[in-house]
């Protein structure tokens, strides 16, 4: 004869109720986060100084995204090591929306150059919106032989070892930009790294050194003084204020080297918090005076979704690894 099981007692009961509460409710506390976010400040991790192009675009951005949000966006800085601290903070940083980084390209180029990082940045975040692009010009003497960037390329081809660039140091996108330049040319141009545009800018206009690559904000205001020459933009697209400038891309076709810019969080973040950034940032991005605004710091909006962000990290990192690797860059 068959024996029923004999009926839960009160105390298994009892436990295996508390057991699925508890596993219901671990399962939506993700969402209950995004519902309740923010309810506290949050902060936008910066990996550069105050007062420079970066930390000035953060401090565009930030009280526009608070208005949005509901909650203070507070702009922190970490400064040093390129940026590769304030990555190191917001990589540790808690997913939940409350720590963010408004990161640049030089995540990406780390990542190939140094034999220790403490972070992948491909893994280590997830991409949240792209902001702005920081367009780059090549500037010379005004006595360089070349006015156009087909001549440029022509002079650099024709001259190997003769001439030098100087930028703001190695493994910028200034430096790997005009590295890709040499890949692409078959031409031989010395490296000499300086700490900034302050510096180079004076010994372009002095002849000290004959080619500069630097901020458009740097050079579209020397240039229209006469004092030195932007002869090529490194994207290719016109810059709005320095239409005249052409883009290198006119003698190298397809030519693009541009340093980004993008908010970034942890990895695990939820996703209803990262579209709910992105959809904020895209707000933020599409007011009339935002361009204009950018423009004093040489930048411009470039505006693009999480999802498709995601991808072009991906493509640019791949893209600096591979003139890291044929122009044999390294970071001593």
């Amino acid at each position: 004869m068959h024996n029923p099981q004999p009926p839960f007692s009160a105390d298994r009961r009892h436990a295996l109720i508390t057991a699925l509460l508890a596993a219901v409710g671990s399962a939506t506390t993700p969402l209950a986060w995004s519902q309740d976010w923010p309810s506290r400040p949050v902060r936008l991790v910066v990996g550069y100084s105050a007062g420079g192009g970066v930390d000035a675009m953060a401090r565009l951005v930030a009280p526009r995204l608070s208005e949005l949000l509901g909650q203070q966006v507070i702009v922190e800085n970490r400064t040093g090591a390129a940026g590769l601290i304030a990555g190191d903070t917001v990589a540790r940083a808690a997913p939940d929306g409350y720590t963010l980084m408004l990161g640049d390209s030089s995540l990406l180029i780390a990542q190939h150059l140094q034999s220790r990082m403490s972070f992948d940045p491909l893994k280590a975040f997830t991409p949240v919106a792209s902001l702005f692009t920081l367009p780059l010009i090549i500037v010379t003497h005004n006595d360089f032989p070349a006015r156009t960037p087909a001549e440029f390329v022509a002079t650099l081809k024709k001259n190997p070892g003769r001439y030098s660039y100087a930028t703001s140091g190695v493994g910028t996108v200034h430096h790997l930009g005009f590295e890709m330049l040499k890949g692409r040319t078959g031409s031989f141009v010395l490296h000499i790294p300086y700490r900034g545009a302050s510096q180079i800018v004076p010994d372009v206009m002095s002849g000290q050194v004959p080619i500069g690559v630097v901020s458009a904000a740097s050079a579209i205001a020397q240039a229209r003084a006469g004092r030195l020459r932007a002869l090529a933009v490194m994207n290719p697209v016109r810059l709005s204020g320095g239409e005249d400038i052409p883009p290198l891309s006119d003698a190298v076709p397809g030519f693009s080297a541009v340093p980004r810019l993008y908010v970034l969080a942890p990895t695990g973040t939820p996703a209803p918090i990262v579209e709910r950034l992105s959809e904020s940032l895209r707000k933020v991005m599409a007011a009339p005076d935002i361009a204009q605004v950018a423009a004093q710091q040489g930048a411009v909006p470039a505006y693009m979704p999480a999802a498709a962000l995601a991808t072009d990290l991906g493509r640019e990192s791949a893209e600096w690894g591979k003139v890291i690797r044929e122009q044999k860059i390294s970071a001593q």
